[in-house]
């Protein structure tokens, strides 16, 4: 019998990151297969995993690699947030390659909002819904939890420590938006050589997902946001080895 191919490589967040750009320039490598829908969300999807029992089937049946196609990848942001996903998938694939993009927590939060705003599915105004976070963090069921958790999304060092803790680092890559956007070049040389595929072609720009949300963040909304995430990017920076300084500005 023939073994089953199984993925290689996820984008595994973070949410509202460049995830979706990221996923248009490594579809155009030739020897990486994707599946035509974008966010699988196989990992974090409770009932799946509610049995002994996990049907990878299904999964796998959203990928069909021509030749010179050879790594298997997919790109489902909530992985990295999803208490029990990085687990799952290193239970399924011990030598996966994860690939997660960070962007800036504070305007990560104001865009997360925005965009449940316009699903018209949050009546709150942004320091409202941030001020009702942590109750409604308690009351609320996990997908929708999820849905609202505009601050606690941003909270990256813990999802990055529970990751590592289950996929060693050296197979994981952490790059910064701002990095995605301004040198996507430089990026997709990293990640070709992270996966050990031949240089992408030069790159034409991509801006998945911009949204004209017909607001901006306040200098108050700012201020306190600012006062939520600065002890977390502090300690980002020393786990990344990264200079965050810009975020505030």
């Amino acid at each position: 019998m023939t073994a089953v191919k199984k993925v290689d490589f996820l984008v595994a967040g973070a949410q509202k990151s460049g995830t979706s750009a990221l996923d248009a320039y490594l579809r155009e490598h030739p020897e990486l297969c994707f599946p035509r829908q974008k966010e699988l969300h196989f990992f974090d999807k409770d009932r799946l995993f509610a049995s002994g029992h996990v049907d990878y089937a299904a999964y796998h049946a959203h990928f069909d690699p021509r030749p010179p196609q050879h790594l298997l990848g997919e790109s489902t942001p909530a992985y990295l947030y999803w208490p029990q996903a990085v687990e799952r998938i290193a239970r399924y694939n011990p030598t996966m390659l994860i690939i997660v993009v960070l962007r800036n927590p504070i305007t990560r939060a104001y865009s997360h909002w925005n965009m449940v705003r316009q699903w018209r599915s949050e009546p709150l105004s942004f320091l409202g819904a941030v001020s009702a976070e942590a109750e409604r963090m308690r009351t609320l069921s996990p997908r929708r939890r999820m849905q609202i958790a505009y601050v606690d999304r941003g909270f990256y060092c813990r999802q990055l420590k529970r990751l590592w803790q289950h996929i060693p680092r050296e197979q994981t890559v952490v790059f910064k938006s701002d990095d995605l956007l301004a040198s996507p070049r430089d990026v997709l040389e990293r990640t070709a050589k992270f996966l050990d595929i031949a240089p992408f072609p030069s790159p034409s720009p991509r801006a998945v997902h911009i949204r004209d949300y017909g607001t901006t963040m306040s200098g108050e909304e700012k201020r306190h946001l600012v006062g939520i995430f600065r002890d977390e990017i502090a300690e980002l920076e020393r786990l990344l080895h990264w200079d965050c300084s810009s975020w505030f500005a």
